[in-house]
């Protein structure tokens, strides 16, 4: 007998197993096949201790997520898958790719709706990686930055240079090892930054160690991104726009060697200037110091082969003006010979004709002598004569005002003679022979004699 139903106000009600199978039922009749499904993963979600794989599938329009759905790569699949993709695109599988998936649609009673995907066509994924490049690309070209770092001016000597790279790999070991271990002994200073190099997580990295460069460039001449290593997988960061926006426009020449064998990636475009290896990196850095080297070793060779035709022209000239003179010199002294005879006569008549003029002249002059010299004695004469009469006449007047002013200081002498002061009642005191002026040289018992008009008194001081 069958069951009857359960119903709530006249209408049936079904559990939620019946509709879970139902829904089974329909998607299996619906969709029996496989079908090939375009998406993008927003989330990888892979368990390594299992080996299973579960990606959450999404349709974006623009920004927006138009749909979403979950997937299911069980582990047999995900290992065969994930080979083939790496080999194809060169990256594994990863979030934020988009993929062409060969996968069933299956609704589990217990699990939900869920697409297990059998297979991932790698080719699509490489053509949207292509796609994405080069729309980067362009925008990086219509933005006028394409070739920013390309045109920057590397220093004659790149001396001082940032590394990116990872202390431990290969790669940067090769290019430290290179740079200074040349056989031309050129110096090289060198810091690292040290930065994830490949993956998504390589993005941050690198542009977080640009920016802390940009911050101290000028202590640099160059950055320099090196990776060895691990083939192509993982360098699709390096076709990013982010990342090719910082090296296109950093201020310092960014020289790199990433690895990429088989085609540039954008930020090799964009860069200074690429190399495939570190090593090839290390040689560009030496080849400027190398081509500087050249240069002055050629400007040193011309300068010596200069020296020496300047010194042959020099020697040469010499030898030239030499002949000349040897051929010069005898018929400049002949001539000379004769200009200093035709001098020599000359001189000497004019020396006589000068002798006489001047013979003539200083008699002239002993005979004007002669007479000033009469004249002015007869002068001096006459004028002596009457000095004398005016001194004997002024004679007797003079000596007698003489004798009245000497007779003035007699009586002057007489009257300061100290008998005429004592007379006057005055007194002189002496100690030991010596008058005394100042009572306090003067000590108790000193003995003292004090001289009157009539005689001398003697007193001890008390």
């Amino acid at each position: 007998m069958e069951n009857k139903r359960e119903t709530f106000h006249d209408h049936p009600v079904y559990s939620l197993s019946e509709i879970a199978f139902s829904l089974h039922k329909v998607v299996e009749r619906t969709y029996p096949q496989p079908y090939f499904i375009k998406a993008e993963i927003l989330k990888l979600n892979f368990y390594p201790h299992s080996g299973h794989c579960y990606p959450e599938l999404v349709e974006k329009e623009g920004n927006s997520i138009k749909a979403e759905m979950r997937a299911i790569i069980w582990a047999a699949n995900y290992q065969r898958i994930n080979d083939r993709f790496v080999q194809i695109t060169g990256n594994p599988l990863k979030e934020n790719i988009s993929i062409l998936c060969l996968a069933r649609i299956e609704f589990s009673p217990k699990h939900g709706l869920a697409l297990h995907i059998e297979d991932i066509e790698p080719t699509y994924t490489l053509g949207e990686m292509v796609k994405n490049r080069n729309a980067v690309i362009e925008r990086l070209k219509k933005e006028g930055i394409f070739t920013a770092n390309k045109k920057l001016k590397m220093p004659l000597l790149p001396k001082r240079i940032a590394v990116i790279s990872v202390e431990t790999s290969k790669g940067f070991s090769d290019f430290i090892t290179t740079l200074n271990g040349n056989r031309y002994g050129y110096r090289f200073e060198t810091e690292l930054f040290p930065s994830i190099l490949q993956g998504d997580k390589a993005i941050a990295g690198i542009t977080g160690r640009l920016a802390e460069i940009r911050q101290r460039q000028a202590e640099f001449d160059c950055v320099v991104i090196v990776r060895g290593g691990g083939g192509d997988v993982g360098l699709s960061c390096y076709d990013e726009y982010e990342m090719a926006f910082q090296v296109a426009t950093f201020p310092l020449p960014v020289l790199t060697g990433i690895g990429h064998s088989t085609n540039l990636c954008v930020t090799d475009m964009v860069a200074f200037t690429h190399n495939i290896t570190p090593t090839e990196v290390a040689v560009e850095l030496i080849e400027y110091f190398q081509t500087f080297d050249e240069k002055v070793q050629e400007c040193c060779m011309r300068l010596v082969e200069r020296t020496k035709e300047i010194l042959t022209e020099e020697q040469n000239r010499l030898l030239e003006v030499d002949a000349r003179r040897k051929i010069a010199i005898p018929k400049v002294i002949g001539q000379h010979r004769s200009t200093l005879g035709q001098v020599s006569q000359l001189l000497v008549l004019k020396s006589k004709e000068i002798l006489m003029l001047r013979s003539t002249a200083l008699q002239n002059v002993r005979n004007d002598m002669l007479r000033i010299s009469k004249n002015q004695m007869d002068d001096v004469r006459d004028e002596m004569t009457m000095q004398q009469e005016r001194i004997k006449n002024a004679l007797p007047q003079f000596l007698a005002k003489q004798g009245e002013q000497i007779a003035g200081l007699e009586a002057k002498v007489r009257l300061l003679h100290p008998d005429n002061i004592l007379k006057r009642g005055f007194s002189i005191t002496r100690f030991q022979g010596k008058a005394v002026s100042n009572a306090t040289q003067l000590h108790p018992g000193d003995e003292l004699v004090t001289q009157v008009y009539q005689g001398e008194v003697r007193s001890e001081v008390k």
